[in-house]
């Protein structure tokens, strides 16, 4: 159905695809993957239209697709889902949905009804239980791609590509996609599936293809390579250690919350302490209040309610400024949004957070700007051509990389990371846990939310699971299982 042949494409001398290829048969799921920055995002720009390859063709039913364009693709029936859900924040879900699926003329009548009737169909296949009438920018970044996965759908698209499309999922919303992918499957469309969740890759992927530094290294059957093969063929090394948890000293109490809260965040009753030197993971399900916290800690949203104590000092958070002086960091989790400005360069974002420091009289030393910006990219080995390239031209861990790297640099003693690992590849994940691992071991006290149960509890020294807003329960890393952080996520043994 789809072929890619012989694509190369370089950025400000930088080579991202090198004679890549890649293949997709009528009815079948295969997946791509690959390092961040093996060039998968690029390949699939080339494929949509929204980047020209520098040599190399794209075919689409053995026809040569000349002068691609999105909306080109868009007519032949190639749509793709990408990580960062794009949404117009201020239209309904319905609206959202109907442009990516009607195609009436500028002078018809709109259909009102029938727009929502259609959107609630559609959001009902994926399982998503969204309002059609709610607007986009006040939907969580899971419903954001549960609206996104709608609206493909909706477009009846022959070649559909989904990047990372579960990476924000909860468990039941993740069997709802697969559920929709086999659908698809059946009635012969082609999907391209990209994910840094080798464990789904079996139970959705007929075939699979590496990428590695551009290049295409190999393409399998699903059912003849395991997750060490995969972790291989992707790193061209053997990765012993994605997990490398050091047993850290637990120091004297950076936070304590009592009775912590935040009405308008329906966040309430949180009791939480927090060791320097500990990594203390933040379980629950999607909704159970655990972004909500972290703004909440953070003074995005200020508690009105309970105490919260910094190094045993009873203190008020009433904005970010608040926090940054208090030396709490908080990397978020939607990276393109709140973690990263992309049209500025490198430099400045990593800066941003510390321009007090940098400044003198009032002016900025860019010569200081510039050697901490240089200190951070090789201390991440951040894959960029210069560090006054914008931050949009790099791939989606080398974004979180310097989104780590601006909090890091004002030298916090309490570090929230709000799923430090969502859409990185897997080499990439080993180094952040290395890293937070490092900085735990240096004294730094570490709050994680995750929802990736292997990572948290491969990470944390203790796990605090939420529900509902409030805090379920509190398991040691020693007494931690997958059933028993999963009990108290689903509310049994809430208040315990």
């Amino acid at each position: 159905m789809l072929s890619a042949l012989n694509l190369t494409k370089s950025y400000a001398g930088v080579r991202a695809l090198r004679r890549a290829s890649f293949e997709l048969r009528a009815g079948e799921v295969h997946a791509l993957i690959g390092e961040n920055g093996a060039g998968k995002s690029t390949l699939i720009k080339i494929i949509t239209g929204a980047v020209t390859a520098d040599n190399g063709e794209v075919f689409f039913n053995g026809q040569p697709i000349v002068a691609n364009s999105p909306q080109l693709a868009r007519l032949l029936g190639i749509a793709a889902i990408y990580q960062q859900p794009a949404l117009f924040p201020e239209l309904t879900v319905a609206e959202n949905i109907a442009l990516g699926v009607e195609r009436q003329s500028a002078w018809r009548r709109i259909d009102w009804p029938g727009r929502r009737k259609r959107a609630a169909e559609l959001l009902a296949q994926v399982g998503a239980k969204i309002d059609g009438g709610s607007l986009a920018g006040e939907l969580s970044m899971p419903e954001q791609q549960l609206v996104e996965i709608a609206r493909a759908l909706g477009a009846d698209a022959k070649v559909l590509i989904m990047d990372e499309p579960t990476a924000s999922l909860s468990e039941e919303d993740t069997q709802n996609l697969f559920r929709v992918i086999r659908e698809l499957r059946a009635r012969g469309a082609g999907i391209i599936y990209i994910s840094h969740r080798l464990e789904e890759l079996p139970a959705i992927a007929d075939r699979v293809t590496v990428l590695r530094d551009g290049e295409t290294i190999e393409t399998r059957a699903m059912s003849d390579v395991d997750r060490q093969e995969l972790i291989r063929l992707m790193v061209g090394r053997e990765l012993s250690a994605v997990f490398p948890k050091r047993e850290a000293k637990a120091g004297e109490f950076v936070l304590e919350l009592r009775n912590f809260g935040c009405r308008a965040s329906n966040v309430r009753g949180v009791n939480l302490m927090l060791r320097a030197g500990e990594i203390v993971g933040l379980a629950g399900l999607v909704g159970a209040g655990r972004t909500e916290l972290a703004r909440t800690i953070f003074g995005l949203t200020p508690a009105d309610e309970g105490d919260m104590l910094l190094g045993g000092e009873r203190v008020r958070i009433h904005n970010p400024a608040d926090a940054i002086r208090r030396g709490i960091a908080y990397v978020p989790e939607d990276r393109r949004r709140h973690g990263v400005v992309l049209d500025l360069p490198i430099s400045q974002n990593v800066s941003l957070a510390s321009l007090d420091r940098l400044s003198q009289l009032g002016a900025l030393d860019f010569r200081r700007e510039r050697d901490l910006a240089l200190e951070y990219v090789e201390r991440f080995a951040v894959k960029t051509p210069a560090i006054f390239a914008p931050a949009g031209t790099l791939s989606g861990g080398n974004q979180q990389k310097v989104a780590l790297s601006r909090w890091l640099a004002t030298d916090p003693r309490l570090l929230i990371l709000d799923e430090p690992t969502q859409g990185i590849d897997v080499g990439a994940k080993a180094e952040i846990h290395a890293l937070m691992g490092e900085l735990a071991a240096q004294g730094m006290a570490i709050l994680m939310i995750s929802s990736e149960l292997p990572e948290v509890l491969g990470m944390s020294d203790r796990i605090v699971v939420m529900y509902a807003g409030t805090v379920a329960g509190v398991v040691d890393r020693a007494e931690a299982t997958q059933q028993r952080v999963l009990a108290l996520a689903l509310g049994h043994g809430a208040g315990d």
